[in-house]
């Protein structure tokens, strides 16, 4: 397995444990961040976490709602990934 492939099968991991609501109402939404920090100029996404350049960004100022939706459509952006 590639470095991106694992990384690729944790966030796919951690986004499905966001999503069934694998936290506590405590518990801050964890970073979407693999640390592999590259963006795609032609998809415009993080080539690690999936995250546009807005997302990264803004995430550290988002609520919880709102970093819950940016997992949501990183989810969605995980089987549109080239082997």
């Amino acid at each position: 397995m590639t470095v991106l492939s694992d990384a690729m099968q944790r966030l796919a991991t951690r986004a499905a444990m966001v999503r069934a609501g694998g936290l506590s109402d405590d518990q801050s939404v964890p970073s979407p961040c693999v640390a592999i920090c590259q963006m795609d100029a032609d998809r415009g996404l993080c080539v690690g976490c999936l995250r546009t350049l807005d997302e990264l960004r803004l995430w550290s100022t988002l609520n919880t709602a709102s970093k819950r939706a940016v997992w949501q459509r990183i989810e969605t952006r995980l089987p549109q990934q080239r082997p």
